[in-house]
């Protein structure tokens, strides 16, 4: 399924989508966001059974951040406002992946900068090729970073580290990324696609309790401890009236395989 800017694949149970303009190395503009909106919608209906969401880039890159062509052309606005779009476009996207019920895999294909790279953080396993890096690219403009990259980085590389990036505007590559511990994973070039496949269909094939941890990581940053408590056993009544879970128990004692249907 093709929408502005952005392309939708879903083949048993795993939804790919795909960043797909290229020609500005996958920048965001408001017709891609409008893309992923309408994307997304047919994410979350039921009736296309997603198990688990890959987004990913066309071409060479993942996403360069915003979209600047064309922005000073025409007459300046008298009152300028940077952070209407954040509002109105890319945080109803952004919050649309946090609450997402099944895990989500960011497969970074190359250079993830500006919001770019808080797309590929919102993933639940990030994936490298070698060649890719990071970058917060808001200093160069003039801007301070967004799509929710100052919640996210203090919280997966420590505050001093989040401040480094951002202040200093430096390339990170992927495999220093990994070494901090931003990424889950880095693959050569030619085999992230493949290596992709490969755990996005673990994850798809996984129980229904999936998404069910996928809430609680996220929960846990904002949470006390009690709190934390209290979700972890609402939640996992959730997860042990699942059929999943009846299917996990019958196959432990059979001494086999389970055969979970995300249900």
């Amino acid at each position: 399924m093709d929408f502005q800017h952005v392309r939708l694949e879903i083949e048993d149970g795993i939804a790919t989508l795909t960043l797909n303009h290229p020609e500005v190395m996958n920048a965001v503009s408001m017709e891609m966001l409008q893309g992923l909106e309408e994307a997304m919608d047919v994410v979350e209906d039921p009736d296309s059974k997603v198990r688990c969401l890959v987004m990913t880039g066309e071409g060479r890159g993942f996403c360069t951040g915003a979209n600047l062509q064309g922005r000073n052309e025409g007459p300046a606005p008298k009152n300028p406002d940077a952070g209407s779009a954040l509002e109105k476009a890319y945080h109803p996207f952004l919050r649309r992946l946090r609450n997402l019920p099944v895990p989500l895999v960011t497969s970074v294909n190359g250079p993830a900068a500006g919001v770019g790279m808080s797309f590929a953080l919102m993933g639940d396993m990030i994936l490298c090729a070698r060649s890719s890096y990071f970058l917060q690219a808001f200093r160069r403009i003039g801007l301070v970073p967004d799509g929710g990259s100052t919640w996210l980085l203090p919280r997966l590389v420590g505050r001093a580290r989040a401040m480094e990036l951002s202040l200093m505007g430096e390339k990170l590559p992927a495999e220093t990324a990994l070494q901090w511990g931003l990424i889950n994973r880095v693959f050569d070039d030619n085999a992230l696609p493949e290596e992709t496949d490969k755990i996005a269909r673990q994850l798809a094939d996984g129980p229904f309790s999936l998404g069910l941890i996928r809430q609680l990581y996220w929960e846990s940053d904002d949470n006390t401890y009690e709190e934390q408590l209290n979700l972890e056993r609402q939640l996992q009544r959730s997860a042990g009236r699942s059929s999943d879970f009846k299917e996990g128990v019958k196959a432990f004692l059979e001494k086999r395989p389970a055969e979970f249907k995300g249900e």
